[in-house]
């Protein structure tokens, strides 16, 4: 059985007030045409399909045509929906007995009273029944009174306590679809900055990955980087649009899944999407980077980082002559560096690849090339998935 594994559309959001919605309309077309090629018989998307719980007008039509584009290819795709953190239950839920009769199946509550079950959608294929639970995101309150002799604590011992109450055939095969924030061992997932206001300080929110061994696969919403966690059948899938500039060297995708037989592992593949424009950093002096830009690449939204000494003259003004969509301009210098010192601020910590892109800029005086930029990202990405990550 093949399946799409999405999350994390975001539908509605703005980066630094611009508007997204051509790039986002851009992905969602690419989804359908893949599918119209690929033909996979479930569509998954696990959560936070809104960026606000009050979506625009704008945002449910977006998603509309989505669902009604995926609905027109033949042979049928079911499509299964789950709530994220952002997602508001009761304006997801609408019309679900309608949509279900499409093939479309939301879930958009925990269980909530003895009576209530996750809900369970069986598909077939040529190797038997495979069983999808639909576990939307919870937290401990939302199934206290599930559980009135013996209350869940925290979020782990909720999603235990929920995953506990189903009766799961270990024979068949069997998907969860879940939007929780999910570690392996002592090992976190690698977060950006998009999505760090949802993750809970101390760990509060943390759900050990080793409670969801009954599943064949489990496809995971809530980060927007495409990972494992700790077993390769436990998977983010991501955005498919970046959302952030701390997503710049992530690869969006559609995570396929390969379902065989039982207990053949899930072959995966990645199809990739793209948007209109580009999210990503600018850094060095204004003359280095002017001299970088080109008529392809001005229109991106450009985070820059100045490195000159003395500030130029109306530097952002000739930035944004060159750039139509400047979210951010920082100076990083060495006055800028000893105050920051002196001031006792936290200096940010970079991720792999941007430490190695100043470090080489430094050593070798010129940027990296394309070519040594994607050798780089093959080594971070293997050294993470050596990691579990």
């Amino acid at each position: 059985m093949k399946i799409f594994h999405l999350s994390d559309l975001h539908i509605g959001k703005q980066l630094n007030g611009y508007s997204l919605k051509e790039n986002q309309e851009a992905v969602l077309n690419q989804i359908v045409d893949y599918a119209a090629v690929h033909h996979p018989e479930a569509v998954l998307i696990c959560g936070d399909i809104y960026d606000k719980t009050a979506p625009s007008g704008e945002a449910y039509t977006m998603f509309g045509n989505f669902l009604e584009a995926l609905s027109r290819i033949e042979p049928q795709v079911s499509v299964l929906i789950i709530a994220g953190n952002h997602d508001s239950p009761e304006r997801l839920s609408y019309a679900r007995a309608f949509l279900e009769r499409h093939c479309i199946h939301l879930s958009v509550f925990p269980p909530r009273n003895q009576e209530e079950y996750l809900k369970q959608v069986v598909l077939q294929d040529e190797n038997g029944p495979v069983n999808f639970y639909l576990l939307p995101f919870l937290k401990p309150g939302y199934v206290r009174q599930l559980f009135p002799e013996n209350q869940p604590d925290g979020y782990e011992s909720a999603v235990r306590a929920v995953l506990e109450r189903e009766t799961i055939d270990g024979k068949e095969r069997n998907v969860l679809l879940s939007h929780q924030f999910y570690t392996a061992g002592n090992k976190d997932p690698e977060t950006c900055e998009s999505e760090q206001a949802v993750i809970m300080a101390g760990g509060l929110d943390r759900v050990e990955a080793s409670l969801l061994s009954a599943f064949d696969y489990v496809a995971l919403g809530h980060l927007h980087g495409s990972q494992r966690v700790g077993r390769p059948w436990v998977r983010y899938c991501g955005t498919p649009y970046k959302y952030s500039v701390s997503e710049e060297s992530h690869k969006k995708s559609i995570t396929v899944v390969n379902l065989g037989k039982k207990g053949e592992e899930p072959e995966l593949e990645f199809l990739p999407l793209y948007g209109i424009q580009d999210v990503r950093r600018e850094r060095g002096s204004l003359s280095e980077i002017l001299k970088r830009t080109t008529e392809e690449n001005r229109h991106d939204f450009v985070s820059v980082t100045l490195t000159d000494e003395e500030e130029p003259y109306r530097v952002r003004e000739r930035l944004e002559e060159v750039f139509d969509h400047l979210l951010e301009l920082r100076v990083d210098n060495e006055r800028t560096r000893q105050k920051r010192l002196e001031e006792g601020e936290t200096v940010p910590v970079l991720n792999p690849l941007e430490a190695f892109r100043q470090f080489y800029k430094t050593v070798r005086g010129k940027e990296m090339t394309k070519e040594e930029e994607k050798a780089m990202e093959r080594i971070v990405q293997e050294a993470k998935e050596e990691e579990g990550l």
